[in-house]
C-alpha cells in the first residue's frame, strides 16, 4: 500500500482538483481549498468493506477526493493503526467531512470578515484549518469532546502556521466565550440552550438534527428570538456524544425481527430501506421523534425483505414482504410506528413535496425547534438534560 507520506509531494495539484470540484476560481473559498493539505489531517482512515473496517494510508487521490473519511470507529483512531484484536468493531465516531458538505454549511452560515466563528466538531480539523485560513485562526474556535482529536488537530494546524484556539468541549454543555456563528459538524437532538446563550446580537447558527437530514439555520435577532429556516439542502452528521464512543445500542433488532406483534395487520405500502429515502426518514423522525430508529434487511433467498422500527418508549414494528407487495406488519407497545410511517408516506404523496425544506423555524430558550411550512407544522421538542 502507497502511503500518504510517500506521495505528498503531489498533493498541491490534488488539492487544486479538489477546489475546483467543490468550488469555483472565482470564490475565495477556491484559494483555501486549493492551499490546505488535507492528507495532513488525514495521514490515515477506515474504510468500510465486506469484511468490516480496513485501516487505509492512500493512495493520496482518496484524501483529496470529495468524501468523507472516517478516522475514529469506537475508540480506535486509525492514526494508531489496527488495535491488538484486528480490525475494530462498532460505529464510526469521527470523521473528516466531505470538502463540498463543509463549504455548503459555511455558506448556510453567512460567514464574513470580522466574525468570531464556533467550530463545533472538530474531527481532523480539516474544517478548521478551512476556516483559519479564509478568515484568520484568531477568529475561530474549534472545539470537539475527544482529547486525542483536539490535540492531534492542533498539532497539525500549528505545523501548517495556523493556531485558532482548540478546546476539549462537550458541545451539548456549556461553551467558551461569545461568538457571532456557531457552525456544528455533528448533530444535536434539539438546539443546546448553551448555544443561544454564547450567540451575540445578529448572530447565527447553523447546525444539522440527528435523526434527520435537515440542516436548520437560526439568527438571534434584535427582539432576543431566535429564527431561522430549514436550508434547502440537506446534510448528515454523526451526532453528539458525552464519552469516548457511544453508548450501547438501545434497539435490540435481533429481537425484533422475530417478535410476534401485539397487533398484526397488512400494511398499506411496500416495505423500503427508510434511511435511504432521506425525504421521508425526516418526516418520519419529526411526527414519531428524532429518537426514532430504523433498520433494513434485504432480500434473502425467499425474496422476502423486512425493515425494523423501534423508540425508546418501546414502541417497534416489522414489516416484511416481497417486492412492491404489500407487506406483513407486526407492531407493540404503545404507538403503532408503522401505522405512523403509512401516515408519513399519505401526507408526502399528497403535499407532492418535503414540506420541512424550506421550513421557517423558531428556536425555543428551551432549545425545541418550532417548524411551519404553509398548513404543515411541526415540532422538535426539547431534548431531555445530558441526551
Amino acid at each position: 500500500m502507497t502511503s500518504v507520506a510517500n506521495e505528498a509531494g503531489v498533493w498541491p495539484a490534488l488539492a487544486r482538483d479538489l477546489a475546483d470540484r467543490v468550488t469555483h476560481p472565482g470564490s475565495r473559498w477556491h484559494r483555501v481549498v486549493a492551499s490546505t493539505p488535507r492528507h495532513a489531517f488525514v495521514p490515515a482512515w477506515w474504510a468500510r468493506t465486506d469484511g468490516g473496517w480496513q485501516l487505509r494510508r492512500g493512495p493520496l487521490a482518496e484524501v483529496y477526493a470529495n468524501q468523507t473519511l472516517v478516522t475514529r470507529v469506537g475508540t480506535h483512531h486509525a492514526n494508531h493503526g489496527y488495535p491488538s484484536g484486528g480490525a475494530p468493531v462498532g460505529r464510526s465516531t469521527s470523521s473528516s467531512t466531505l470538502p463540498g458538505l463543509l463549504l455548503t454549511m459555511y455558506r448556510h452560515a453567512q460567514l464574513a470578515e470580522g466574525h468570531d466563528i464556533a467550530d463545533i466538531g472538530t474531527g481532523s480539523g480539516y474544517g478548521a484549518a478551512l476556516l483559519a485560513g479564509r478568515y484568520g485562526a484568531s477568529h475561530v474556535t474549534t472545539m470537539d469532546v475527544d482529547p486525542y482529536l483536539v490535540e492531534a488537530a492542533a498539532g497539525t494546524l500549528a505545523a501548517g502556521g495556523l493556531a485558532p484556539d482548540a478546546q476539549v468541549v462537550d458541545a451539548t454543555g456549556p461553551l467558551p466565550g461569545t461568538y457571532d456563528r456557531i457552525i456544528s459538524t455533528v448533530s444535536v437532538k434539539s438546539i443546546p440552550p448553551s448555544w443561544l446563550a454564547v450567540l451575540r446580537p445578529g448572530g447565527r447558527l447553523v447546525t444539522t438534527i440527528t435523526g434527520t437530514w435537515m440542516i436548520l439555520t437560526a439568527w438571534r435577532m434584535p427582539d432576543g428570538e431566535f429564527r431561522g429556516r430549514v436550508a434547502p439542502d440537506w446534510a448528515g452528521f454523526m451526532p453528539t456524544r458525552s464519552g469516548l464512543d457511544y453508548p450501547p445500542e438501545w434497539a435490540d433488532f435481533d429481537d425484533l425481527a422475530t417478535r410476534q406483534g401485539e397487533e398484526v395487520s397488512a400494511g398499506r405500502y411496500p416495505v423500503l430501506d427508510i434511511a435511504d429515502a432521506w425525504e421521508l426518514s425526516t418526516m418520519l423522525a419529526l411526527t414519531a421523534g428524532v429518537d426514532v430508529a430504523h433498520r433494513y434487511l434485504p432480500p434473502g433467498p425467499d425474496g422476502i425483505h423486512t425493515a425494523l422500527l423501534a423508540h425508546p418508549d418501546g414502541s417497534w414494528a416489522r414489516a416484511a414482504g416481497h417486492g412492491t407487495d404489500q407487506p406483513l406488519v407486526h407492531q407493540g407497545g404503545p404507538r403503532r410506528l408503522w401505522d405512523l410511517l403509512d401516515q408519513t408516506r399519505d401526507d408526502w404523496v399528497r403535499m407532492g413535496m418535503a414540506p420541512w425544506l424550506g421550513a421557517h423555524a423558531l428556536v425555543k430558550p428551551t432549545g425545541a425547534v418550532a417548524l411551519a411550512m404553509g398548513n404543515w407544522r411541526a415540532v422538535i421538542p426539547a431534548a431531555a438534560p445530558g441526551r
